[in-house]
């Protein structure tokens, strides 16, 4: 026996835990190796299934993607939503490119466009519109239809290049006040979201199809077909959409204050479609939603119908925000009015002393 014991064998108990910390390390390594393999193999497979819609243009050290169909003037631009890339108005654009010409494009970060190095607030986004529209040799004048916060990034539009303008369509769109209107615990929700959290760690996650398999049903509740949900899928499984959608996140109280700097449209024509139903959202008490919901239909989307003086509300009662999806004819009968409306001059203004804020005229649409 050697003196003061210092050299004692492992125990069975030290020995039986080493082995099962191994064994986990092992797993854990195992299940990292499969998923990124899963990963790699189901990327590889949905680029073949998914190519390029549109063509990259270049903006001046990154390329945008834009993807334009039909004939015809005024031009269509459709604006996505935070979250939404081109693709998303897939549901919209054939029917719109039948009348005229209709573009859409992902912004920076999004589908197949390149980051870009500055801020994502609506006034860049804007810059970055004009300057993909110019290099692309798509000449005003446009017919701008922006959903959700789309709408402050074309509100912008119109305010820095109003000659440019025929008309506006916002689609159950964001408004500067809304946050500031919104209870407390649907603030915080829109604030803090699970993107938000995991942002840091979304590359390593993506790589290892961890986010594929947490999405995997992602776009299972909306009624639009499979191919459809596939591609989205595909399209928010990349890094760069992700920090994208995070940054346009972070900056949304600047693009709303953007959006309000960039004032009124004037007399040009206007339709604010409004969703007829509400979003259902995880743990949100039904009595404070309702309670924004009542301020959302009733003073917020009528007050952005008072941006011209031939503003119209449209309530779109078959349809939650999602819009573009579950309702795409509401978006191109409502860009068939704009586009008639462009066309035909504008009422004789009133005189200055006497003139007030025109009230929102409201239809429903189904």
């Amino acid at each position: 026996m050697h003196a003061g014991g210092s050299h004692r064998k492992p125990s069975a108990v030290g020995r039986w835990l080493k082995r099962i910390a191994w064994t986990i390390v092992g797993i854990a390594v195992a299940l990292a190796i499969a998923g990124a393999i899963y990963q790699a193999v189901a990327t590889r497979q949905d680029a073949q299934r998914f190519p390029q819609r549109g063509k990259s243009v270049d903006i001046g050290g990154f390329s945008l993607n834009l993807d334009c169909a039909g004939t015809g003037s005024p031009t269509v631009i459709l604006e996505s939503g935070l979250g939404a890339p081109a693709a998303g108005w897939a549901l919209v654009q054939p029917d719109v490119a039948k009348f005229t010409r209709v573009c859409s494009y992902d912004r920076a970060g999004y589908g197949w466009s390149d980051p870009s190095p500055l801020p994502h607030t609506s006034l860049a986004i804007a810059k970055e519109l004009h300057a993909l529209l110019l290099n692309a040799g798509i000449a005003p004048p446009y017919i701008l239809v922006g959903h959700s916060f789309g709408g402050f990034n074309v509100r912008v539009y119109a305010g820095q290049y109003p000659d440019e303008v025929a008309g506006v369509v916002l689609v159950d769109s964001s408004h500067e006040d809304q946050k500031a209107r919104m209870p407390a615990k649907l603030r915080e929700w829109s604030e803090a979201t699970q993107v938000r959290r995991l942002e840091p760690f979304m590359p390593l996650l993506i790589r290892l199809g961890v986010v594929r398999l947490l999405l995997r049903h992602q776009f299972d509740s909306i009624q639009i077909p499979q191919p459809m949900k596939d591609e989205l899928r595909y399209l928010s499984l990349q890094s760069q959409f992700v920090h994208a959608v995070v940054a346009e996140s972070v900056a949304f109280d600047e693009s709303a204050q953007q959006a309000r700097a960039a004032g009124t449209l004037g007399d040009k024509p206007l339709i604010v479609l409004t969703a007829g139903r509400s979003l259902n959202l995880p743990d949100m008490p039904a009595a404070e939603m309702q309670a924004f919901r009542t301020i959302w239909v009733n003073e917020l989307q009528p007050s952005l119908a008072r941006l011209s003086t031939r503003g119209q509300r449209i309530m779109v009662e078959q349809s939650d925000h999602l819009i573009p999806f579950e309702q795409p004819q509401a978006i191109v009968s409502a860009i068939r009015l704009v586009m008639g409306a462009s066309t035909a001059p504008a009422a004789t203004p009133r005189p200055k002393a006497a003139a007030k804020p025109a009230p929102a005229t409201q239809k429903k649409a189904s």
